[in-house]
């Protein structure tokens, strides 16, 4: 999804000399097949947006899997770019890194300053690491490799999985479902009450490319909406652009997560950048993009 919300960025602004790779062709977890990679394409400038990524029950269910594979893309990427001498890059986290307690809204100096949460610390600890590795590259060797961290994304080319899906398409699969089968009721995880902030995938593409042309610091940054909503609102507003008809019934006996995550993004916006996209019309598009799927098959 985040990879390509950014080529179709760098497109829009007239760049051509773009180079990728999905995840069939180059394994990223494979440091053989990254090093060679590097050393035939001499790539000058590397947005590191991959990742294994999933909701609460995927992260919580497959826990070595998520830090051991994600401690491997980024090292490889991040020690490949030092050796083949690459421009800059960007390291691209998640807003899961900051303490489950830490004061809202998230700043950037909360790192590391509390517990983290459990459903996915495994995920969170590889994430740190790789905002680490880019600094520990940046001050041994000078290299200017900077990390960004959104807040929750959705957009094109999100996964729907029920299992390994974030809550929004999630709650998209569920009431487009729903509705087709003529259900009367949609079941939402937990109480609706934790709070969440949510950005297009296209606002953060555009974000990731303005970062490029102009942060150059070590630390982090914070890329999101500043604006956040709770679970159950989230899922009304989905009930309402989907169209359906019936009641949201609320499973208790499910965990919430983290309890409120909204980042402070006014670093970002002194500098200048500020998401455009809404929240209601964002999912309206989605939707309009993904209502004939058929998610059965």
């Amino acid at each position: 999804m985040v990879g390509s919300a950014i080529v179709r960025k760098l497109v829009k602004e007239g760049h051509t000399n773009i180079i990728t790779r999905t995840s069939k062709e180059l394994d990223l977890r494979n440091q053989q097949a990254v090093n060679e990679f590097f050393a035939a394409e001499q790539p000058e400038y590397v947005f590191l947006a991959a990742a294994k990524v999933g909701g609460i029950v995927a992260n919580n269910t497959y826990r070595a899997e998520f830090i051991y594979e994600n401690l491997l893309i980024e090292a490889n990427i991040i020690h490949a770019s030092w050796v083949n001498k690459v421009t800059k890059l960007l390291f691209l986290g998640s807003s899961c890194i900051y303490p489950k307690m830490a004061p809202q809204p998230l700043k950037e100096e909360y790192l590391l300053s509390g517990y983290l949460e459990e459903t996915n610390k495994p995920y969170a600890i590889a994430k740190i690491a790789g905002i680490e590795l880019c600094d520990a590259y940046r001050a041994q060797y000078g290299c200017n490799f900077i990390s960004a961290m959104p807040t929750n994304l959705y957009g094109p080319n999100d996964n729907y999985d029920l299992e390994k899906s974030h809550v929004l398409p999630a709650l998209l699969r569920k009431f487009i479902t729903a509705k087709k089968k003529g259900d009367t009721a949609v079941v939402l995880w937990g109480t609706g009450s934790p709070l969440r902030e949510f950005l297009h995938v296209d606002d953060l593409a555009e974000a990731c490319l303005f970062l490029m042309k102009n942060y150059h610091q070590a630390g982090l940054i914070n890329v999101g909406s500043g604006k956040e909503l709770t679970i159950l609102e989230l899922a009304n507003l989905v009930k309402k652009i989907v169209e359906f008809k019936g009641d949201i019934i609320l499973d208790r006996t499910k965990p919430d997560g983290t309890p409120r995550k909204l980042m402070d993004v006014s670093k970002l916006e002194t500098m200048g950048w500020k998401a455009s996209i809404g929240l209601a019309e964002g999912i309206a598009s989605v939707y309009e993009m993904i209502k004939e799927v058929d998610f059965a098959n």
